[in-house]
């Protein structure tokens, strides 16, 4: 006997791009998209109800055998603290209406965080014959992942280093990942193997991810690290151009360390300042070797650099040389 199709679905988890992409896949199997239009429905999970998505999942498929019914955020809207008696008969109108949908229903839970494992409706599709569920974490290995995804999505190969250094500048934020691959991926015409050159020359941050770790080293008030990053840094870059992505880099310190001075959270750096998340994340690890003196302390010094270099009355890699050397005292 054929086991039955589920027709309830609970994806969940940080992991937004690997779950989106179980979610358009769901809709691709509703066959002719013009026809699965017409017999999809996308509901807001704070306004959904648990009796307005029955109906849409039991309203009859209109020249189509499904009818796919995709629900927004609705299961952490009523697991939320305050959500009170209302909340609670909903979840439990849920979980008693869900095993007797109709056979051509599809219903897609979308959460945007990983559920607790006691929430009523993740544990009735762990259990119940028409359930389906599945958790869509971020990767512990990304270059992992970016090199399955290279292979698999884009038909590319990609070198471990090449991986490991787009892996560095993306964290796991996949849909960057991917963003940056499908780049690549053309750039090489699909004929060879992405390289760590092609990353270097195609994807941003890469250079400014070394940045990042010479400016670590003078956190650490270690010089000596923190120059021969710097001359590493100059064999493929410009003076002028390294200064200001140093610049920059003090510039987003500066900004962390008054946000953060003024009662905000670490893990909100990225929004408050307005940069990638992954970015905001190195920003809060890094930005706790400098207090706001010091990092004031260096923006002087960088201006006072600028502008010799700028006037002529330093030559652009010593200057370079002596702002480390100021900056690590």
């Amino acid at each position: 006997m054929a086991k039955r199709p589920p027709t309830f679905y609970v994806f969940h988890g940080s992991d937004e791009f690997s779950l989106r992409a179980a979610v358009h896949s769901l809709r691709e199997q509703m066959g002719d998209p013009s026809m699965a239009e017409l017999n999809t429905s996308v509901m807001d999970g704070k306004q959904a109800t648990a009796a307005g998505v029955f109906s849409a999942a039991s309203a009859m498929p209109f020249l189509a055998d499904k009818r796919l019914v995709i629900v927004e955020g609705m299961l952490t809207w009523l697991g939320r603290k305050g959500g009170g008696k209302t909340a609670k008969a909903e979840v439990t109108a849920l979980v008693e209406g869900l095993p007797d949908l109709p056979d051509f229903a599809r219903v897609v839970f979308v959460e945007p965080d990983t559920l607790s494992a006691q929430n009523a409706v993740l544990k009735l599709a762990m259990t119940a014959p028409g359930g389906f569920h599945k958790a869509f974490n971020p990767p512990r290995d990304p270059s992992r992942w970016i090199v399955q995804q290279s292979q698999n999505e884009y038909d590319t190969g990609i070198e471990p280093a090449a991986a490991a250094a787009l892996a560095q500048v993306v964290g796991t934020d996949l849909r960057a990942a991917d963003s940056e691959l499908a780049k690549l991926a053309a750039y090489v015409n699909h004929e060879r193997a992405i390289t760590q050159a092609d990353v270097a020359l195609l994807t941003p941050y890469v250079a400014e991810a070394d940045v990042f770790e010479m400016v670590d080293a003078l956190g650490r008030r270690d010089g000596a690290t923190a120059a021969r990053l710097l001359h590493r840094l100059l064999e493929d870059d410009e003076p002028l151009r390294l200064f200001g992505m140093i610049v920059r880099q003090f510039r987003l310190l500066l900004q962390a360390r008054e946000f953060l001075n003024d009662g905000g959270a670490p893990n909100q750096i990225g929004a408050a300042i307005g940069v990638h998340p992954y970015v905001g994340e190195k920003l809060a690890t890094q930005v706790r070797s400098f207090t706001l003196a010091q990092l004031e302390r260096i923006y002087h010094i960088l201006l006072e650099t600028d502008l010799g270099i700028k006037t002529g009355k330093v030559d652009g890699v010593l200057a370079l040389d002596l702002l480390i050397a100021g900056v690590s005292q």
